[in-house]
């Protein structure tokens, strides 16, 4: 870490770091790019095709939130066999569904509410999918 630091010190001090004269020109060098990172939702793929010109021709990305999905429903669907029993929705049902979507997308936008904040609604259906009860916050 301190060789980190030090040489961080000596690049902020390199006198052409400011230059405005410096340019840095690039070509297509690979056509095809994949790559894999972590985000704080999980795994993200990604996969770039460019043209001999560097315009990007196709792009196509798997996000966590869409390889989370089964596993997200999962977590429902056992919160809600815990807290629905027919039309009675049991206290703490609606954080219990908050806490296994944050589980698993941390990221989405609800996600920026406080916990116990996020606008969240819980309806349950019968057989012919008329909604006979209902629970909702925010």
């Amino acid at each position: 870490m301190i060789a980190c630091l030090e040489r961080m010190e000596r690049l902020l001090e390199e006198p052409t770091l400011l230059d405005t004269t410096v340019r840095a020109e690039g070509g297509v060098s690979f056509r095809r790019g994949v790559g894999v990172s972590e985000a704080p939702r999980g795994t993200l793929f990604h996969d770039y095709d460019v043209d001999a010109n560097g315009i990007t021709t196709g792009v196509t990305m798997i996000i966590a939130t869409g390889h989370n999905s089964l596993a997200m429903n999962a977590t429902l669907l056992q919160a809600a066999r815990t807290f629905v029993h027919g039309t009675d929705i049991r206290e703490g049902a609606l954080n219990r569904l908050e806490a296994g979507l944050r589980a698993y997308d941390p990221c989405l936008s609800c996600s920026t509410h406080a916990m116990g904040e996020m606008p969240l609604a819980l309806v349950v259906k019968d057989a012919s999918g008329r909604a006979v009860a209902a629970l909702r916050r925010g």
